[in-house]
């Protein structure tokens, strides 16, 4: 644990000494006694003492008398959080847990008439002709996350995508024929996740899940792109998608919590 320090004239040690004791606790240490919190913040016995029975008594901490945990109520402190930020700051801390773990870029795209827009991103190397940044957006039919979002459409909403779409040859496999694509989407609806092979751009290859609001309605899309050279399809299935989908799922459940007027602001 790291050391309390003052930094500044503002700074409130009291404060700081209580948010360490807080994250003194965790997987490893679910429940101390008070000589091992003392230990592990490095403060005197009087002093966790002190502290520790303020939170009891602001109900963040339980106790039985000899050991102390923590109680489900620490989650309002994260939700104080969560409740203030929208997707993109959502998303961010995820995507880079995710690049960390597959070594391959990832984004989260949300669906804007025709195109999906991306709102975060996390690169590891170039493998498009262009570059992706926030707010660039590609045809929704050519993409991954465009078609986990497009395969949550209304019907009628998906129709009239469909009248109004040129489904052009973008990359070397691109799905051209409505009805192949509508096949395509309904095996989408299905699984649940979306491999891209090579539709958008020659060596591109993505794959996708989608992310979901409170009300369980797919909001926004996050992916994993690869170079086609470095990932077959089936190596995608097998490695990629498990790491996709829990990471999906953890955007999902902070999303839950966020207000509905943020929670997909660009």
């Amino acid at each position: 644990m790291e050391p309390v320090s003052d930094t500044s004239g503002g700074y409130v040690q009291s404060l700081a000494r209580g948010l360490l004791v807080i994250r003194a606790f965790n997987e490893s240490n679910p429940e101390m006694t008070l000589s091992e919190v003392a230990r592990a913040t490095d403060l005197s016995r009087a002093a966790a003492r002190r502290f520790l029975h303020t939170l009891v008594h602001l109900g963040y901490v339980w106790t039985d008398g000899r050991v102390f945990a923590l109680t489900p109520r620490v989650l309002e402190l994260g939700f104080a959080y969560l409740s203030s930020v929208s997707l993109p700051e959502i998303a961010q801390p995820h995507l880079e847990r995710l690049v960390t773990e597959v070594h391959e870029s990832a984004s989260v795209s949300v669906l804007d008439g025709p195109d999906i827009v991306y709102v975060a991103r996390v690169p590891t190397s170039r493998i498009m002709t262009v570059s992706i940044n926030i707010g660039t957006r590609f045809p929704a039919y050519a993409t991954s996350m465009g078609r986990v979002l497009l395969a949550d459409l209304e019907p009628a909403a998906l129709d009239a995508y469909l009248s109004e779409v040129d489904l052009e040859p973008l990359g070397p496999h691109t799905i051209t024929t409505p009805a192949a694509f509508e096949e395509e989407l309904a095996r989408i609806r299905e699984q649940g996740w979306a491999l891209v092979d090579q539709e958008l751009e020659a060596g591109l290859r993505s794959i996708a899940a989608p992310i979901r609001d409170r009300a369980n309605k797919v909001v926004a899309a996050v992916n994993i792109s690869s170079h086609a050279s470095r990932t077959s399809p089936e190596e995608a299935r097998e490695n990629l998608l498990p790491p996709l989908q829990a990471t999906a799922a953890r955007i999902s459940a902070d999303l839950a919590v966020a207000p509905q007027s943020r929670a997909v602001s660009r």
